[in-house]
């Protein structure tokens, strides 16, 4: 089995566990030929990015239990369609990137660059931070 590599050519590490994230739900922004929307780009998304995303009718704060998704708020941790921060990222409101969480395919929609622009280092526990 191969392993899976982020942008930055590492191996790819855990974008969220809590909401557990991913196209999987296995916490990393791994992929598939069943991806099809990509979910590749280890977002830190903010209130503008979900406001952003429900005017373009893609709600990712109302829960869905249906589906186990409680929805999100602003600092969640969540594997993002590339073309749906690509979208932000046009808008103004791309929200912060984690590189090492990133899935390589995403420079398939999105330059490195550009996710460079927003990189941030986030600690796998933010309380650390306080």
């Amino acid at each position: 089995m191969t392993t899976d590599r982020n942008v930055l050519g590492g191996e790819l590490e855990t974008c969220g566990t809590d909401p557990l994230t991913g196209f999987y739900r296995n916490g990393c922004c791994n992929t598939g030929p069943e991806d099809l929307g990509n979910h590749t780009v280890c977002a830190v998304v903010s209130t503008e990015f979900l406001a952003h995303q429900a005017s373009v009718g893609n709600d990712l704060t109302t829960p869905r239990p249906e589906f186990g998704f409680a929805g999100l708020q602003p600092g969640d941790r969540w594997c993002v369609c590339a073309s749906r921060w690509q979208e932000a990222y046009d808008a103004g409101v791309a929200p912060p990137v984690v590189l090492a969480s990133t899935h390589e395919r995403a420079v398939e929609v999105v330059p490195l660059a550009t996710l460079r622009e927003h990189a941030v280092d986030v600690p796998a526990d933010p309380s650390a931070l306080t």
